[in-house]
């Protein structure tokens, strides 16, 4: 395949390597230096796009994708509440456009587990439930996509958890403000680490802790490729879950 790669920071650097590595072509990388190679010429040279840019830019790069008919896999996250409009727009367009808050194989079995766990948990309502997540210090958005899914997965099994709630972790503790059926997200930012997302359950009497650790970028890179790979031939909107069909 043919890859152009909207955004070209570690991220986009570790997706050119596994994309080689997989003996595809990259034709394209855009970064803030060079927006103005961001065309339609340039981008119709590519069977498909990875996008990995910043919260300001993916919706531009995506507008790009629609208006030349190129396949867009993005991993930017956000910018959520744009997807209602955005789906109506990639179907009416007859486009095709991926997104994940991960796209990491291992997080994405643990999404799935996530969910399992929930409904099991849901039967025991003396543990309260709680997500933790840390990142680099680089890190635009928080919470991060990958613990709003998780959260997501949590409320959706769990009867007395309604909402999320951030806090992003400095001082003050962060249950103080909390309702009962918030759920809590706690977000950490540290120098050079690439993902750790906790699901902690506390009783009185022990505690359950389901974690997942990413030691590089490369699990994110892989599956962004894959989704690409994934995509060819195809039209529509989709989620990753659609491409990892878990089936327990």
């Amino acid at each position: 395949m043919k890859i152009a790669l909207l955004g070209y920071g570690k991220m986009g650097k570790s997706i050119e390597k596994v994309a080689l590595d997989r003996k595809h072509e990259i034709v394209l990388k855009i970064d803030y230096n060079n927006q103005h190679e961001l065309t339609t010429e340039n981008l119709q040279k590519a069977d498909a796009v990875i996008e990995f840019s910043t919260p300001s830019s993916v919706l531009t790069n995506i507008q790009h994708c629609f208006n030349t008919g190129v396949p867009i896999v993005i991993g930017t996250t956000g910018w959520y509440e744009h997807i209602p409009e955005l789906k109506v727009q990639c179907e009416a367009g007859n486009n095709t456009l991926m997104y994940a808050s991960n796209y990491s194989v291992g997080v994405n079995i643990f999404f799935k587990v996530n969910e399992v766990l929930a409904k099991i948990m849901n039967n025991y309502p003396y543990y309260d439930v709680q997500v933790e997540e840390i990142h680099h210090t680089q890190k635009l958005d928080s919470p991060s996509g990958t613990a709003i899914t998780i959260a997501e997965g949590i409320i959706d099994n769990i009867d007395t958890k309604k909402e999320w709630a951030n806090i992003l972790i400095a001082d003050t503790p962060a249950e103080d403000n909390l309702r009962a059926d918030q759920l809590l997200i706690e977000s950490h930012r540290i120098e050079s680490v690439p993902g750790t997302h906790t699901v902690i359950y506390d009783s009185e009497i022990d505690t359950i802790e389901f974690k997942h650790t990413a030691h590089n970028r490369n699990g994110f890179a892989l599956g962004a490729v894959l989704a690409a790979e994934w995509l060819k031939d195809k039209k529509g909107f989709y989620t990753v879950a659609d491409m990892f069909n878990f089936s327990i």
